[in-house]
């Protein structure tokens, strides 16, 4: 997908956006929004705003989408374009109208974004900083969805965070954006509750589609002016911080208690996933190092199975791990390098014999 042109789009602005709406239909009274988003969970949301701005009774259109350029993936490094430019596109939206700056303090790209007149910005997930001279721009504001009840987990990464953390408890904030990270007043939130098995995927997920809700909802008081004298500004004293993941947390160390490691590979599922050294002895008694990617776990509560200190079992359809403080963190399914997801019974019938250790 090309980057937008400044020449081409104010062309189109001059030509049609007075009297039809980006999104196909009449624009007329209608406010004009602007959509920021990059990953799928944002091409959700998108979704929900385009549906919302077809309604007859809708105060708003979406006149413009910015995301991330396109990126090269895949084993061919193809340049492909964000979830939610493929949405926009899918959805008939025009590719003049779909902005991918490379940093949104381009000076370029605020130029154009003025050229929309947005009435309000709307961000999800977008994944770059926004200047002030951004947030200067909607008279309305600039709102996000974040997958946290602010002011906990601030930051990139706080569904993973708080699934590392164990909570019990999480749920979604619509807020409006300032220049602190995610300390802008909270205008709703909607606590929503943790299974113990879910991973970070489903969870994202199933909070974003909770906060298009919660958006759609707001949108009119948003619009109006009246969500700026109701929105509740967040204790900072009660902040924490989600930092972005890096490739480096993902190793599991089995010193640690079974609970926590569960915890981990919840919360790094998807990216950057959790990997583990194990160590195979074969028949003639020869040590060989297994790398293995752990997709999914359960903890144990007790286990009557014995063996050596260091040796992992087999019961049922899981591999036993002993940790620390006499836990078991039972492995349902993994992955060996190059090849596909497997069941942990599969992995272990593999094996003909040979015994599997922690790795020291």
């Amino acid at each position: 997908m090309a980057r937008y042109s400044p020449p081409l789009l104010r062309r189109f602005f001059s030509c049609a956006a007075s009297s039809v709406s980006p999104a196909g239909g009449s624009g007329a009274g209608k406010k004009n929004l602007v959509f920021l988003g990059s990953p799928q969970v944002a091409a959700s949301v998108l979704d929900t705003l385009l549906a919302a701005s077809g309604s007859p009774d809708s105060g708003f259109q979406v006149a413009a989408v910015v995301t991330q350029p396109p990126a090269a993936k895949n084993r061919g490094r193809k340049l492909m374009p964000s979830a939610v430019a493929q949405l926009a596109l899918d959805r008939g939206f025009p590719e003049e109208l779909i902005f991918t700056p490379e940093r949104a303090r381009e000076e370029s790209f605020l130029s154009d974004l003025k050229e929309v007149k947005p009435d309000v910005c709307i961000t999800a997930a977008y994944g770059n900083i926004l200047p002030q001279k951004f947030l200067d721009i909607p008279p309305c504001g600039t709102v996000n969805i974040h997958p946290s009840l602010l002011p906990l987990y601030r930051g990139a990464a706080p569904v993973q965070r708080a699934l590392q953390d164990g909570v019990a408890e999480t749920g979604v904030s619509v807020a409006y954006t300032v220049r602190a990270l995610d300390a802008g007043p909270v205008i709703a939130r909607e606590r929503f509750s943790v299974d113990e098995c879910i991973k970070a995927p489903e969870l994202l997920a199933i909070l974003f589609d909770i906060g298009s809700r919660l958006l759609i909802n707001e949108l009119p008081s948003i619009l109006d002016g009246l969500a700026k004298e109701k929105a509740q500004p967040q204790d900072d004293s009660k902040a924490t911080l989600a930092p972005k993941l890096n490739s480096e947390e993902s190793w599991l160390s089995f010193d640690q208690e079974a609970k926590e490691l569960h915890n981990k590979v919840r919360a790094f599922s998807g990216w950057p996933g959790t990997r583990a050294k194990l160590q195979l002895i074969n028949q003639n008694g020869a040590p060989d190092v297994l790398e293995i990617k752990v997709i999914s776990t359960k903890v144990l509560a007790s286990c009557d199975k014995v063996g050596d200190e260091n040796e992992i079992l087999f019961s049922g359809n899981s591999l036993l791990i002993p940790c620390s403080r006499a836990t078991w963190l039972e492995v349902l399914e993994l992955q060996l390098p190059g090849k596909k997801v497997t069941s942990a019974r599969d992995f272990w019938n593999g094996l003909r014999g040979q015994k599997l250790l922690k790795s020291p």
